[in-house]
Formats: C-alpha cells, structure tokens, sequence
C-alpha cells in the first residue's frame, strides 16, 4: 500500500487524513447545529449545555490541526489527474469547492478558537495546554467579530459539503467512475497527466477574501447591555475619613468548568478613615453592580441567577481595620445580593509621605450569599469565589 499520491490515485497517508478530516468536521457541525436551540434554564441543562460546547469546541480544534496536516502533506504530494479533463465547467466547478473547502478546514475551526480564546469563561477545550492563544486578548468586541466569521464560514462549508457529497454521489451512482474509489482504496484507472489549473483557487480565494472582509467591514447592531439601575448611589459619607482614594481595581476570580474566570467592578467608592499611630481604622466601600464586567457572561452574571442587578443594584462592605500581630486586616460585613455576612480581609500597607497604597485578598462562598443558588454543585461554577482589591489614596 502506498503512502504517497500517484497521477491515478491518492496514497494511504492522504486517504487517512481526508476520512480523519470529515469525521472530526461532521461531528463538530452536527454538535453546533444541535445546541443552537438547546434550554439553559436549569443548572443540569446549563451544565450539559457547557460539556457538549466543550466537545464541540475540542472535535472542532481536532479538525483543524488535521487539516493543517493534510494541507502540508497535499503541498509535497502530486494531485491525481482529473478523470474527465474535458468536461471543463464540471472539473472547474468540482476543484472550486475543494478549494472552498481547504479555507473552510482553516476558517472555520481558527475563527472558532480565536472566540473562545476571547471569551471570557465558559465551556473550556478539553486538553491540556491552555486556553488562551497568543496575541489574542479577553475581548467580547473581538470575539464578535470572529463569532461572525465562524458562522458565516459554517454556512460556506456546509453548502461546499453538500456539493462536495453530491459530487461524489454523482461519480458513483451516474458516471460508474472510479473517483470514490480511488480516496477510498486508492485505486483507479490511469487519467492523463494532471493538468490542475489555478482558476479555482484563485476564485476559492476571492470568495473568502470577501467574506473575510464583509465580517471586517460590516458594523453588527450594538450588543444589549446589563439594565442600568435607574437610580444611583452616592458615595459613603465618613466625617472621619481622611484618605483620598485615587486609583484601584476591585476584581474577583471563580472557577467556571474548571477553567478560571476574571472580573472587575468599576465606578465603586470608598471612605476610609485611618491614623497611622494606633494603625486602626474604618472603611466603607460601595460596589454598584453595574460597573461589573466578567467578559462574554457578564449579562447573566447580572441577571437574576446570580447578582440580580435589577433587584440588588450595589453591593457594600463597612469594615473595621485594626492590626494584630503585624496584619493588618479589615474585619465587617458584607453586603451582597441582599444578604450580610462578617468577612475578614487581610491587607498589607505601604505609606510614603502622602500616599498610601494598600493590597489586599480575601476568598468567599458565593452560596453564602445566594449567589448561584441554582448551581448546587461545582460542576458548572465553583463555590470559592476569590477577591482582589488594590487602591492609591491620597491623605486629606
């Protein structure tokens, strides 16, 4: 058995790679396809909904490292001639679409991963090396855009499939030729000398040059943005506040599927009052939730299963600082989704002059909380949920 092409046929090395190819792209469409409507209302559907997004996306990521393979392997091999080099308009025809489909084997599956690289959580490959890709930042505008190209390139290469399919079909059932033969055994009958000609690559290009450029160029309708509580609170009065905050970052770190998922809140306030000589102090902080951002599910981060912005529109923490052997901790409530509970959060200090800077990192339990409460296990989102806060202040 051969491994190379010959003019009348494709070697064992190609005909693996092409039947590999179509497993691993027909699985990942008929897995696309199948959750575009599937119910997420529940932790179980949400749950299978996340696993079969991870198979897809993992069988998607199979398919294009394969065809890359191929690709580079057809490169170094001799194309078998056409067995009907007169039959202009159909062999034009039938190496378009196998050019349509070389881009689609490519497009499709690298514009896939580069969403997922985007996205913040949800549904991780399943392997081992990560899931971020180089030079590819957490970006939902960027991810839209290459949503947009995955999709318009499912429908190029699902119509080249069925074309593909039905020429194939043709060969076999209405000429009685050798062509699925010869990807299938890899025998046939001698054709001329391969006369392949670069007109349908060059069109195959120009076709994906357009799309490519349609999903640039085309401006989609702007996303629907978290509701805005329609009223706004103030910043913490403290007539014994003296530390001005001038900058910081409050962000948080969960698990989702395993794979860990960052977030922020911006636009919070917070009033400190601290004396340097009994290092003891007050601290009273507000969160609005609207400043929240956790990448692509920040809508439903939002939404009633977790925050409930609509009905718990802020957050607060009013805490007390004192330091006991050396750590200086800010001990108090906190206030999310409604529900109080006592946190102690542990933070190291630096004053030089005016300015202080502080940095600090506490863990909690969502369910404390009534965060996710229909999530009763870790299986889509975990319980600890970890807190970053660092800040610059200013004394009064």
């Amino acid at each position: 058995m051969a491994l190379s092409n010959t003019a009348s046929g494709y070697g064992s090395v190609s005909r693996t790679l092409h039947w590999l190819t179509a497993l691993f792209i027909f699985t990942a469409l008929a897995l696309g396809l199948y959750l575009e409507d599937q119910p997420t209302g529940t932790d179980a559907e949400v749950a299978r909904v996340a696993a079969l997004y991870s198979l897809h996306k993992t069988v998607g990521l199979a398919a294009f490292l394969t065809a890359l393979i191929r690709i580079l392997w057809g490169i170094s091999q001799i194309r078998p001639g056409h067995l009907y080099p007169n039959r202009r308009i159909e062999t034009f025809l039938g190496d378009l679409v196998h050019w349509l489909l070389y881009g689609a084997l490519v497009i499709m599956p690298l514009s896939g991963w580069i969403t997922h690289a985007a996205t913040t959580g949800f549904a991780p490959i399943l392997w081992p090396f990560g899931q971020s890709l180089p030079f590819v930042p957490k970006s939902p505008d960027l991810a839209e855009t290459f949503g947009r190209f995955h999709g318009i390139a499912s429908k190029i290469l699902i119509g080249a499939l069925i074309l593909h399919v039905a020429g194939a079909l043709k060969h076999a059932i209405i000429d009685r030729d050798a062509t699925l033969a010869r990807m299938i055994t890899g025998r046939g009958p001698l054709p001329a000398a391969p006369d392949h000609v670069k007109a349908p690559g060059i069109a195959a290009f120009t076709i994906w040059l357009v799309v490519v450029l349609a999903g640039l160029l085309i401006t989609p309708p702007p996303r629907n943005a978290a509701p805005v509580p329609t009223t706004t609170t103030a910043a913490p009065a403290s007539a014994a506040a003296n530390w001005t905050v001038e900058t910081g970052t409050l962000g948080f770190v969960v698990k989702q599927m395993t794979a860990e998922v960052k977030g922020q809140f911006t636009g919070w306030t917070a009033a400190i009052a601290f004396d340097e000589a009994t290092r003891t102090g007050t601290v009273d902080v507000t969160i609005p939730i609207a400043g929240m951002t956790v990448g692509s599910v920040t809508p439903q981060a939002a939404g009633p299963e977790f925050f409930d912005m609509a009905k718990f529109p802020t957050a607060t923490f009013t805490g007390t600082i004192a330091e006991t052997n050396g750590q200086l901790t800010a001990t108090g409530p906190l206030t999310i989704h409604g529900t109080a509970a006592p946190i102690s959060l542990p933070f190291t200090l630096t004053i030089t002059g005016d300015t202080a800077q502080m940095s600090g990192q506490v863990t909690i339990d969502r369910r404390t909380f009534g965060i996710g409460a229909n999530y009763k296990d870790e299986t889509t989102v975990a319980f600890p949920v970890q807190i970053d806060v660092t800040l610059t202040a200013k004394r009064k």
